[in-house]
């Protein structure tokens, strides 16, 4: 487990799994430890996975200043973690709210950015947030599963704000909810940092326009791949983002929810591995 220094002093950790090529992964949550992506699926059998743990998660240390918990501020700990790794460019893969910091990431660091995972990835940092109405939709298509009828009441009053989250609703962010399902979505309890959490959007965080237009000029090839039954992002708000950067392919995986990997791992491998490994004249669309 690497262990190396950010800017301001506090130590951070990075997971290294597999073996190849090195892919930097950035977990979502916002923050939470690094522990939950596990191997992604199996993709950890074609790359080497660099999975960092955010300051204040996992193995990485809290920092002195909780402002620095500030999505934007966290770019500084993903550049130090590239120069730890003697990356002239690096592949990048980012995960949900980990979406809106490799975004940010890529607009002041263009040139070290190789190629862009977006997997469900919540866009914060364009100005285009998940809307409780997104959910709902995702949520009716739902409807005819076994524990929708004990699951929506909560869910519907968490979107409305009039209620808690409860993990009853859980299955929401899963294609399927089974076993492997449950084991990840119980393990969350002791993976995030709430405070950090908090602080992760706080104000300044997000400066849209200047991001969409420093992204308009990124050269690198970015993927942005949804869960066809995601409520945040829906494909549709994931469409839309790949539309902000000018060599992007957009991706839906079939049935998959929040965690794609965990639905389907072997078409969400081979679906993100071809976009890591192929010549701009053997990506495509999907």
């Amino acid at each position: 487990m690497p262990i190396f220094t950010a800017p301001d002093g506090t130590t951070l950790a990075c997971h290294l799994r597999g073996e190849g090529e090195p892919l930097v992964v950035l977990p979502g949550g916002p923050m939470r430890a690094s522990a939950y992506l596990g191997n992604l699926g199996g993709l950890d059998a074609h790359r080497r996975l660099a999975l960092l743990d955010l300051r204040g998660t996992g193995d990485s240390s809290v920092p002195k200043d909780p402002s620095t918990y500030r999505c934007d501020r966290l770019v500084d700990d993903v550049e130090a973690l590239r120069v730890h790794l003697g990356l002239e460019r690096m592949d990048l893969l980012a995960h949900s709210a980990g979406g809106s910091l490799a975004l940010l990431y890529a607009a002041r660091h263009p040139g070290r950015v190789a190629r862009l995972a977006l997997i469900t990835a919540t866009p914060w940092a364009l100005g285009m947030p998940a809307t409780a109405e997104d959910r709902r939709a995702a949520a009716l298509l739902r409807r005819d599963e076994p524990w929708y009828a004990q699951a929506w009441p909560a869910y519907r009053d968490w979107l409305a704000g009039t209620g808690d989250y409860d993990p009853v609703f859980a299955p929401f962010f899963y294609g399927r909810w089974d076993e492997t399902a449950r084991a990840h979505d119980r393990a969350g309890d002791t993976q995030y940092n709430d405070e950090a959490a908090e602080l992760f959007g706080a104000d300044g965080a997000w400066d849209p326009p200047a991001a969409r237009a420093a992204l308009a000029r990124l050269t690198a090839p970015v993927l942005v791949l949804a869960g066809e039954l995601d409520g945040g992002p829906r494909p549709e708000l994931a469409r839309r983002c790949a539309e902000i950067v000018p060599d992007a392919e957009f991706a839906v995986q079939p049935g998959a929810g929040h965690y794609p990997w965990l639905d389907d791992p072997e078409w969400f491998t081979a679906r993100v591995g071809q976009f890591l490994s192929a010549r701009p004249a053997d990506r495509r669309p999907s």
